[in-house]
């Protein structure tokens, strides 16, 4: 993983805390998933660290990124290794955690993914990816017809 491309202050979308923020980009295979996550999770731990951070809030970032990524390679991108996952992932001094998740498929209608607590989305064996991102984190929204996510989160002091 690269180094951060940016850091600064945040813009008029956040906080006004200083942050560093890193660019990065992932080829559409399922197997480069983890990997990937784990040298971002490694970014975000080492640039929250000062912060005195609860471990079960990295937790909850790093299933709702792995969810996000899965969704974007496997459903957004169809596996085609000729298509990108890009990822954005701003970490502020003030504790937060912002990440953009777009990928280069066609979207889907994030409010017609039935919820899986539901009757009808007990059995089913997929569906629970979205609600896991909005359960974990503090925000999740979706832009250009799904084929971005933005996922947002407050740090937590240990």
């Amino acid at each position: 993983m690269s180094a951060p491309q940016n850091s600064g202050r945040a813009n008029s979308h956040s906080t006004s805390a200083p942050f560093v923020e890193l660019h990065q980009s992932l080829a559409s295979r399922a197997a480069d998933i983890s990997p990937f996550v784990d040298q971002l999770m490694r970014f975000i731990k080492l640039f929250m660290s000062r912060l005195g951070i609860a471990r079960e809030t990295e937790e909850e970032i790093e299933i709702a990124v792995l969810e996000a990524l899965a969704n974007a390679v496997i459903h957004g991108n169809d596996e085609n290794p000729e298509k990108h996952v890009h990822l954005t992932c701003r970490c502020s001094m003030d504790g937060e955690v912002s990440i953009v998740v777009r990928d280069e498929g066609e979207g889907f209608d994030s409010q017609a993914v039935p919820d899986p607590t539901e009757l009808q989305g007990l059995l089913l064996s997929h569906g629970r990816g979205l609600h896991l991102m909005r359960t974990l984190m503090d925000e999740v929204s979706f832009a250009e017809n799904g084929t971005v996510v933005r996922m947002r989160k407050q740090m937590k002091p240990r």
